[in-house]
């Protein structure tokens, strides 16, 4: 049965090709969100990217007939704009007045065709609520959203004999039915009849093989050695040139960042593998945007890059006394091996033989995680790192995010690996709080 769908302002911005994503049915976009759009089309954002977008897609679609009586789409849809002088209730026009237009044309809608069901379609909780009370369905945007709670881990346990464990020491090597894993994926091998025994191993889905993690030095990476299971997965895709693109998800203190750095310090530094390290981060801040920081921009960008700032010269051991003596991470910046800027400055450049960490990757649209991968040059290898439960960013959430977009879309390929870290290690304290608060 044909439905209504009408769109709210922040779907459009969210994915400006959601009027195509409701099959057969019939897209409504209120004239007033098409308004609203246009206070965002001048911005160097992604919202001012959508917004343009949105506008030249409408624009190219009106040429094909009227956008008031309706425009068919090629998945069999109909697309059109409308406005409404519904008299909406006291109680609903004492708040915002785009919003009160955007919801009367969902009301007009609903009585107008009261056998054909209309639904708002919006990201904002509380829009959907006051739909809900004028007696409107209203639904969250669910295009590319992935339940998080069933993310992929990247690893699993899996149940055998003592001997087969003692073997697997001996030789390096398993077979093993690896048809219902994925490539890069990793197993804890623990034995049916002693708790105590176990073995971490790494999954060839091409050889149909179990293979040993490769060995840390006792130095550590630029002094660091994995302390769990997790991190002794991470850095053995991180040491791995072949795996080109890796997502390393999990909650504060658990080492995703740290691990990055200092794989990235070894292959660019002591192995000279790749020409530098990128390090960056989008900018999404809490207070106060970066342009009323007083200073060159070095100094704005400076309380944004600082946890990356503290991880670098954690690794290179610089405490308070080593400070007078050492620069940190600008002694490796001056040196060429450490390159560290805004995701804002990555638009539009090509990077060849780079080891590039994107840190707090879950403030990505999946359409900008897909604009920084598409800069990787030959022999590039990309490290995106975050926390979907942490966003700063009010138009992605935790199940349609980039990094958990990016998941879902490569956890199939063989160049590509993921691990879900789960036990904290920056202190009792930080873990006790990550858990309980």
């Amino acid at each position: 049965m044909r439905k209504n769908f009408v769109l709210d302002t922040n779907i459009l911005l969210h994915d400006p090709m959601a009027i195509f994503a409701f099959a057969d049915n019939t897209v409504v976009v209120p004239i007033y969100a098409i308004e609203e759009i246009d206070n965002f089309k001048k911005e160097l954002s992604e919202l001012g990217r959508n917004a343009r977008t949105v506008t030249r897609t409408i624009d190219q679609l009106r040429t094909k007939g009227s956008i008031v009586d309706g425009i068919k789409l090629e998945n069999g849809g109909t697309i059109k704009v409308m406005f409404s002088s519904e008299d909406l209730p006291e109680y609903i026009t004492s708040r915002r007045n785009v919003d009160n237009k955007i919801l009367s044309v969902a009301l007009r809608l609903k009585k107008e065709e009261p056998d054909v069901p209309t639904i708002f379609v919006s990201q904002d909780v509380n829009l959907r609520i006051r739909a809900n009370i004028l007696g409107v369905k209203a639904v969250n945007y669910v295009r590319d959203r992935k339940d998080i709670t069933e993310i992929y881990k990247g690893f699993r346990e899996v149940v055998t004999t003592s001997e087969k464990i003692d073997q697997f020491y001996e030789s390096g090597t398993m077979e093993f039915d690896t048809t219902d894993f994925y490539p890069n994926e990793f197993v804890q091998l623990k034995s049916e009849t002693n708790p105590s025994q176990s073995a971490l191993a790494r999954v060839d889905t091409e050889k149909k093989i179990l293979k040993r993690l490769i060995s840390i030095p006792k130095e550590g990476v630029w002094g660091i050695r994995p302390k769990n299971r997790e991190q002794s997965f991470a850095m053995e895709l991180l040491l791995d040139d072949s795996v080109q693109i890796i997502t390393l998800v999990g909650k504060a203190g658990t080492g995703k960042t740290l691990l990055a750095i200092a794989a990235g310090l070894m292959k660019v530094a002591d192995e000279n593998r790749y020409l530098k390290m990128l390090v960056s981060r989008p900018i999404f801040p809490l207070g106060r945007d970066i342009g009323f920081i007083p200073g060159e921009i070095e100094e704005k960008l400076n309380p944004w890059m600082k946890p990356i700032f503290d991880n670098i010269e954690f690794i290179m051991g610089v405490t308070r006394t080593d400070k007078k003596r050492t620069r940190g991470y600008k002694e490796l910046e001056d040196m060429g091996i450490v390159e560290i800027e805004p995701l804002t400055y990555i638009r539009g450049r090509s990077l060849p033989k780079q080891f590039i960490i994107v840190d707090e990757a879950q403030n990505l649209t999946p359409h900008e995680v897909k604009t920084i991968i598409t800069r990787a040059g030959e022999g590039t290898k990309i490290i995106l790192t975050g926390d979907p439960y942490q966003i700063d960013n009010p138009y992605v959430d935790s199940m349609n995010n980039g990094l958990v977009y990016i998941i879902h879309k490569f956890m199939s390929e063989k160049v590509y690996g993921h691990v879900l870290l789960e036990k904290g290690e920056r202190s009792y304290l930080a873990e006790l709080a990550a858990n309980k608060l």
